[in-house]
């Protein structure tokens, strides 16, 4: 099958999402280049250098110039690049607005609705809500920096008219980049580390991707790009809406350590909500790694690693 799309500029493709996309689409025969600063070095990259269809900018998306070399014989865009998280951008907040809103304007004005951009949106965008059940329609209520910088961010991705905008549920699972800021990530590495973790609000639903299905997911959208033009979708899946309590005790199932569900206190995270993936299920897009699976790998990388800090985000 001849491909739409031949060389992919990936912003941001040194992270946790951007590394294992890489592999999948140099792996599928695409062409790869990455734009990024390598703020946390080039470690998660350096097995790609080999490649033939691999190519390199060391970059800021927030760069006119950076940007423009960049975007030379590319057909599509995958936008990752930003300061990712409610933590980061509340302990950066100048940094992480410059990079996830005046970055992505510099890179829209830059496409001139030229080259299709796939953004990497999330979630968290709907905030804490009145209804449970949150569709591609929901009013947005975003309660974080991060949250409210996506929006802006959703609402400059439009402008360029060719467009693929993913609402991501959290992210979960192992990564030549890793996080382990996120939800399972942080309680699998607490429970194997530190023997202990201390809940709160384990009523609270979340909905969860694991970090390959998200670069799953960016492929299905090049593979699918004529029908899903000028559309925003939630990325995840239905059978992974979890409370933080189910998630707790998942980990309890393989793992021996102490577990306290606190009443008193509460998470500065307070999404609390259940999507619906019917939108793009419906075109044909599922996610292919459970949580067990995750939970797995976690607990394999957890029991060989050493952090001096957990939250520690890429």
């Amino acid at each position: 099958m001849t491909k739409k799309f031949n060389h992919i500029l990936i912003t941001g493709g040194a992270g946790y999402v951007g590394t294992p996309l890489t592999e999948m689409l140099l792996q599928q025969g695409y062409k790869v280049t990455i734009l990024d600063t390598l703020r946390w070095g080039p470690q998660s990259i350096m097995h790609f250098f080999g490649n033939p269809n691999f190519t390199f900018i060391k970059g800021d998306v927030r760069s006119k110039e950076n940007v423009t070399q960049a975007l030379n014989g590319i057909d599509a865009i995958i936008h990752l690049a930003a300061i990712v998280g409610y933590p980061a951008c509340r302990k950066e907040p100048e940094l992480s607005r410059d990079i996830n809103v005046n970055g992505t304007k510099n890179l829209v004005d830059c496409v001139n609705k030229k080259i299709p951009i796939l953004f990497a949106s999330t979630g968290s965008t709907y905030g804490k809500l009145i209804e449970k059940y949150c569709t591609e329609t929901t009013p947005l209520n975003p309660l974080s920096n991060y949250a409210e910088q996506k929006v802006e961010a959703e609402n400059i991705i439009k402008t360029n008219e060719q467009f693929v905008i993913y609402r991501f549920a959290t992210a979960f699972g192992i990564s030549p980049r890793m996080r382990f800021d996120l939800l399972p990530n942080d309680f699998t590495y607490k429970a194997v580390k530190e023997k202990t973790l201390i809940v709160y609000e384990k009523h609270f639903m979340r909905t969860f991707i694991h970090v390959r299905d998200m670069g799953k997911a960016f492929i299905f959208a090049l593979e699918n790009y004529e029908k899903m033009n000028g559309e925003v979708y939630n990325v995840g899946d239905n059978k992974m809406n979890y409370s933080k309590e189910q998630i707790c005790l998942m980990i309890k199932e393989k793992v021996d350590y102490y577990l306290h569900f606190a009443d008193v206190g509460h998470d500065l995270d307070q999404r609390d909500y259940m999507v619906s993936y019917d939108k793009i299920h419906n075109l044909g897009f599922h996610n292919t790694i459970s949580m067990e699976q995750g939970i797995d790998e976690l607990i394999k990388i957890c029991e060989i690693i050493n952090i001096e800090n957990p939250y520690y985000n890429a």
